[in-house]
């Protein structure tokens, strides 16, 4: 039985949804796609210029390029107050689920994104974190200190 669903998400473009309840610490999916090295994948984010970037770091320092031979889970959006957890195991990428996970919930990791560049306004609002949670750090990227955590408030169309 499938457990997850690419589809539309009111957070940013599509996202990874729940179809029935998952429990925390269970395994949902690997995040999959061509293991190569940044300069190759940058390259590929450069002619493709789709607005959504889907390629996952591994402490080997290469990377896993979900637009080469990539699954649904490049699909998973970014939340402060995530519900779901990247694992590395031997250049793999594994998401499980931190919390249970409600059927029709969206499923997120944080981010923790890092960038080469100065943090002008133009890099900060390209990493603009639209979760909406209360504890938002209004941004995607690591550097940025996060307010101390309480309550996730989802959009308005995900509280169910």
């Amino acid at each position: 039985m499938k457990r997850i669903v690419a589809r539309r998400s009111p957070v940013h473009g599509k996202g990874l949804f729940a179809l029935r309840p998952l429990k925390a610490g269970e395994q949902i999916l690997e995040y999959k796609g061509e293991v190569t090295t940044w300069r190759r994948a940058a390259a590929r984010l450069r002619s493709a210029a789709t607005g959504h970037t889907f390629v996952f770091g591994l402490s080997s320092g290469r990377v896993i390029d979900g637009s080469s031979g990539g699954n649904s889970a490049r699909w998973i959006n970014h939340a402060c107050a995530a519900n779901c957890e990247a694992i590395e195991r031997d250049d793999r990428i594994f998401i499980h689920a931190l919390t249970d996970i409600a059927a029709g919930a969206e499923l997120f990791i944080e981010y923790g994104l890092s960038v080469d560049e100065p943090l002008t306004p133009e890099v900060l609002a390209q990493y603009r974190c639209r979760c909406g949670a209360l504890s938002c750090s209004t941004s995607m990227l690591a550097c940025i200190t996060r307010p101390a955590r309480t309550e996730h408030a989802l959009p308005a169309s995900q509280n169910r």
